[in-house]
């Protein structure tokens, strides 16, 4: 394990271990506990008692965070014909149909997301091993699969994020930047851990939420009081 700095070090002697913070103590704590030079992420992390090997207990989905990220996201739509005219009006970064996916082929990721129309679907699958591992092939279930591309870049652009738990049911999602208010990273926080709580499985049985954690990029975890 990598040797902890002075300054993480000084700062994990404000979070106490032993106990549980409500969501408003935990962000203002982790806004305090930022050790970066930089305008670091705030990301929550949610460990939950499932098994993601179920298809009836994966968790995934997207949604438009009240304040937003804080973090610009260059979007690509993967579209054709009249389509292409209103991703670009609707501000999307590139637009563009069979030869970009010749570009990605080749090793171009000079984007953050991938918005594609239905009828691309069938070539951008060809891409899914390529895509897949990297978190960028869209998904009906997060809205990058759609016609509706004007309302899908700009729901991305307002500051969408995915959620997706991994092999060991863990949900890592980013809600802000420690330059946010405290108000604003609280209601973030509010916002998708009320989604992540509806989303419970039905096979799930007693505890649902293990322990719910707030960080910043290089700061100590704090962990949240599950309600």
């Amino acid at each position: 394990m990598a040797k902890k700095g002075k300054k993480y070090l000084e700062a994990a002697k404000l979070v106490d271990r032993s106990t549980t913070y409500s969501a408003a103590e935990a962000v203002a704590l982790a806004k305090k506990t930022n050790v970066a030079k930089f305008d670091a992420s705030v990301e929550v992390s949610f460990n939950l008692n499932i098994d993601p090997r179920h298809a009836d207990q994966q968790i995934r989905g997207a949604m438009v965070l009240p304040n937003g990220t804080g973090r610009s996201q260059k979007v690509l739509v993967i579209t054709q014909g009249a389509k292409e005219q209103e991703a670009k009006e609707a501000g999307a970064d590139i637009v563009g149909g069979k030869e970009i996916l010749e570009d990605i082929k080749k090793g171009w990721f000079d984007f953050d997301v991938i918005v594609a129309t239905p009828d691309m679907m069938g070539e951008l699958g060809k891409l899914g091993k390529i895509l897949g591992p990297k978190g960028l092939m869209p998904n009906p279930k997060t809205g990058t699969v759609t016609m509706n591309v004007a309302n899908a870049v700009a729901e991305i652009k307002k500051g969408k994020v995915e959620y997706r738990c991994d092999k060991e049911g863990i949900i890592n999602v980013l809600i802000g930047k420690c330059s946010f208010s405290e108000e604003a990273l609280a209601e973030n926080f509010k916002a998708i851990y009320d989604v992540i709580a509806k989303a419970k499985p039905a096979a799930v049985k007693g505890v649902y939420m293990k322990s719910v954690t707030v960080s910043t990029t290089m700061g100590p975890g704090i962990r949240v009081t599950v309600e």
